[in-house]
């Protein structure tokens, strides 16, 4: 079975319900659920097959741009969904940290965890509103203290270990995040880049190869992105978060999660 097709099925089977996987019955009945899925996902991309380039990432705009959303609000209930610990469904992970915490702890005090956006809103200064302010694929729970610090920062390698989040590292102009989730970072902030174009009244996101970038509508380092990708190729939380998204909320994918490949075709 091919790449892709692994990939599609496994992203469908992932999550069944909101919050869990869908038991087998039977290894005839499981291997049948994986081809349909494989086949609902191929569907899902059918208009991008074929293409690179410019082209590619233009029919992906269209296809992911057909979408619900939800208000700011809801992504709290969402987010105790789409990154459920698997080990403990009460629990939350923090994108950063890694840590698992009590969805009950949500809120702005220390020791709390809330809404991290991986793609910084002031860069496009889309804020919190309902579009890229509330997109579920680049939306995350974080600590509250290892939020602020990572601030609006670019993404890059390098700098001084962050308190209270072992693996990730910080400067003046840059944060890293810890290798289990570099891969993550980085097709959400692509996933960002191809949804948002300009369109929607919204501002037209785009990585950049540079750090620094303020308040533009940019992130960087666009390099380093694509070597996460490839370090960190996506894993069964990460599938599993996406199919969650498609099918209980915007009811829309990220492509560079069911085709990584396509990050290299495109950028």
């Amino acid at each position: 079975m091919g790449r892709r097709l692994v990939a599609a099925a496994f992203t469908g089977m992932a999550a069944a319900s909101p919050t869990q996987a869908r038991p087998a019955a039977s290894s005839a009945g499981n291997g049948a659920t994986a081809v349909a899925a494989a086949s609902d996902v191929s569907s899902y991309y059918a208009a991008a097959d074929g293409k690179t380039g410019a082209a590619l990432k233009s029919a992906l705009h269209t296809i992911i741009s057909s979408q619900s959303t939800v208000s700011y609000d809801q992504v709290w209930t969402a987010l105790k969904n789409t990154d459920q610990d698997p080990a403990n469904t009460a629990n939350v992970i923090e994108l950063y940290t890694g840590k698992s915490i009590a969805k009950t702890r949500n809120g702005g005090d220390t020791g709390d965890w809330n809404r991290e956006h991986v793609w910084a809103k002031s860069h496009g200064d889309f804020g919190t509103i309902t579009g890229p302010g509330t997109d579920l694929h680049h939306l995350r729970p974080e600590d509250v203290t290892v939020n602020n610090i990572r601030g609006n920062k670019d993404f890059d390698n390098g700098g001084s270990t962050v308190s209270g989040a072992t693996g990730n590292y910080t400067d003046a102009d840059s944060f890293e995040p810890r290798n289990a989730v570099k891969g993550d970072v980085a097709r959400m902030i692509l996933y960002m880049a191809v949804r948002y174009d300009g369109g929607d009244g919204f501002a037209d996101l785009e990585p950049n190869d540079r750090v620094g970038n303020g308040s533009l509508p940019a992130i960087g380092r666009l390099s380093v992105l694509k070597q996460w990708s490839l370090q960190d190729p996506p894993d069964t939380f990460e599938h599993r978060r996406n199919e969650v998204i498609y099918s209980t909320y915007q009811h829309n994918r990220n492509p560079f999660i069911d085709h990584p490949e396509w990050v290299e075709s495109i950028w």
